[in-house]
């Protein structure tokens, strides 16, 4: 896991981090911080072991801790953060090691993540798609009531 560790000590991604930290800091609802991030990238690894899709961990965990880099672009101009993403992670994924095929599997897959049509492929694109709904705790969330967010996409249960 040794790029994974490289890309969570990247001064480009810990600066993103920081900016999606006070983008949200008034933020009653789900944040993109590290826990969101590791919950997407943990629940990626368990879909992916279910369904035997074969995935490796390294690219799994790359693009869940980058799919959400870009999020404080779209408070502050409103670039939609899948494009601010994929455009910032590039340079982070080669500076930590992946190739340029590794690179750009992750690219498309977090520029596809807010895409529903992608929900059910067996490849990375789909498996970061379900991961980052299912992260979502609305059953235990306080702001629940108040979120913009339709009762059809609100995860009420636990599953997998």
């Amino acid at each position: 896991m040794e790029r994974v560790n490289n890309i969570m000590a990247h001064p480009l991604f810990l600066q993103h981090m920081e900016q999606n930290e006070a983008a949200e800091q008034d933020r009653i609802f789900c944040r993109h911080d590290m826990g969101h991030l590791l919950d997407v990238a943990r629940i990626a690894m368990i879909l992916n072991l279910e369904e035997g899709l074969g995935l490796e961990k390294e690219i799994l965990y790359g693009a869940a801790l980058l799919h959400d880099i870009g999020r404080h672009e779209q408070y502050e101009n409103g670039t939609p953060h899948e494009e601010a993403g994929a455009r910032i992670a590039p340079a982070i994924l080669e500076e930590c090691g992946y190739n340029e095929k590794e690179t750009d599997v992750i690219v498309q897959a977090i520029r596809r993540h807010r895409t529903k049509t992608v929900a059910e492929n067996a490849d990375l694109s789909g498996v970061l798609y379900r991961a980052d709904k299912m992260s979502r705790p609305c059953f235990g969330c306080k702001a629940e009531s108040a979120c913009n967010w339709g009762e059809e996409k609100k995860n009420k249960k636990i599953s997998l």
